[in-house]
């Protein structure tokens, strides 16, 4: 149960490092000035409320005794009183009557405190709090009429509530935004560095990183940049080792072509020229497969466009589209170019009907292609990527190929932070499923 507990939990917190640090810092303060909001309002604000309504009741009460039973002469002189000291406006109205209209809010305290202290003490009685911005209109039966009194507010509420309310709320304001500027700045470093490993692990040109921020995202922005300097290291090293591997086979296999071409004997002739070109494809797709992490600038292009182009050289109609329009990308253009290249090549060499799909969803764009070809069994589909691994059945008769296509196809969408799934396609052949983020 607490693991399941544990999972909402997890659900309902926000999931980046900003807002998880700002609640926090915020929760705490919330929590405080609620609880100091309370025990003021609950001990202080409602009690001194309270009080100041019994002396104000008591009051009324004495005005109605002296109503009841002195002269019209004394009752005279003590409303002047009442008028002057107390800032009380009393009137008798004869043949009145209570108003119907019920105008007490049950949600206000200072009516609910009001209504508690004159029920227990006074008879029928009415009053209003919100006609007047200052008074209270309060009428009582009395007699063959109604006794209307006048009464300031601040009488029965503590004039401070509101002078708390805003120093309770605006320091609260200013440390919550004091705390997210000091949380911004500390997660700042954090973002650059994320964005500056999505950007290397995409193999796109990054300048050297310059790290910030508190000493543990400083020690970790120094490690990123030795380890991004270590692998450009290494993979310049590859290429200067290629480019030399390359002078030094196609030299010999230049030699082997002019001598072959002097060998009296035609078929023999014919037979090594064969394995000398098999031998040139497969070091120039070696190459191609070792180059395919080269630096290249990233560029934002329309990729739906550029699917269109290259479905527009094979002249096949036997290709079909649905291609959604406008999708731009931004990534390294020829990159994307060789791996459609490829797998099209794929599919037009061994099946009939094509069906390229170009959509968007959830911030991704998804290109699947389907074919009618023979298709690769479910159990080869983790091997068919593998560099140089060729199939005994069904895609792996031709001799031209030397299993290199999907191998710089899936390490083409993989440095652009995509992924490539095999499945098997509704026209009965192979389906291939990109998936890149834009």
């Amino acid at each position: 149960m607490s693991f399941g507990l544990n999972r909402i939990v997890k659900n309902i917190l926000p999931k980046r490092l900003f807002y998880r640090g700002l609640l926090i810092v915020a929760v705490p303060i919330l929590i405080l000035q609620i609880t100091i909001s309370l025990v003021f309002f609950d001990s202080l604000w409602i009690k001194t409320n309270k009080g100041l309504t019994k002396a104000l009741v008591s009051e009324i009460v004495t005005i109605i005794d002296i109503y009841d039973n002195e002269s019209q002469y004394n009752k005279k002189i003590v409303t002047d009183l009442y008028n002057k000291n107390f800032s009380f406006s009393v009137r008798f109205l004869e043949n009145e009557k209570l108003p119907d209209i019920k105008v007490e809010r049950w949600f206000s305290p200072m009516d609910r405190t009001l209504r508690r202290e004159l029920k227990p003490k006074i008879g029928q009685h009415w009053f209003n709090t919100i006609s007047y911005k200052e008074v209270v209109d309060l009428r009582i039966k009395f007699r063959d009429g109604v006794l209307q009194i006048f009464f300031p507010k601040e009488r029965i509420q503590v004039s401070s509530i509101r002078i708390f309310a805003f120093w309770i709320t605006v320091p609260a304001i200013l440390m919550i935004a004091v705390a997210m500027i000091f949380l911004k700045n500390q997660t700042r470093p954090i973002t650059k560095l994320a964005q500056a490993s999505e950007r290397f692990g995409r193999g796109e040109d990054v300048e050297e990183f310059r790290p910030s921020g508190a000493l543990e995202i400083r020690k970790a922005g120094l490690e990123f940049e030795k380890m991004r300097k270590r692998i450009l290291r290494h993979l310049n090293q590859r290429s200067e080792m290629l480019s030399g591997i390359s002078h030094d086979l196609r030299t010999p296999l230049t030699r082997i072509k002019l001598q072959l071409a002097v060998i009296k004997d035609k078929d023999l002739s014919e037979k090594i020229s064969k394995d000398v070109d098999e031998m040139e494809k497969m070091l120039n797709e070696y190459l191609q497969f070792a180059s395919s992490g080269a630096k290249e600038k990233t560029e934002t292009f329309d990729i739906s466009e550029l699917i269109n182009e290259i479905i527009s050289r094979y002249e096949n109609n036997n290709i079909k589209k649905k291609i959604k329009k406008k999708i731009f990308f931004n990534g390294r253009k020829n990159l994307i170019t060789r791996c459609i290249n490829n797998l099209l090549e794929n599919s037009v060499k061994y099946a009939e009907k094509i069906l390229l799909n170009l959509e968007t969803k959830n911030s991704t764009v998804i290109l699947s292609i389907d074919d009618d070809g023979p298709g690769v069994d479910k159990s080869e589909f983790n091997n068919i990527t593998k560099p140089f691994y060729k199939i005994d059945k069904s895609r792996s008769e031709s001799k031209s190929s030397v299993g290199l296509g999907l191998s710089i196809s899936s390490d083409i969408i993989k440095s652009h932070g995509g992924d490539i799934k095999f499945n098997k396609s509704k026209l009965g052949g192979l389906k291939v499923t990109i998936s890149l983020p834009y």
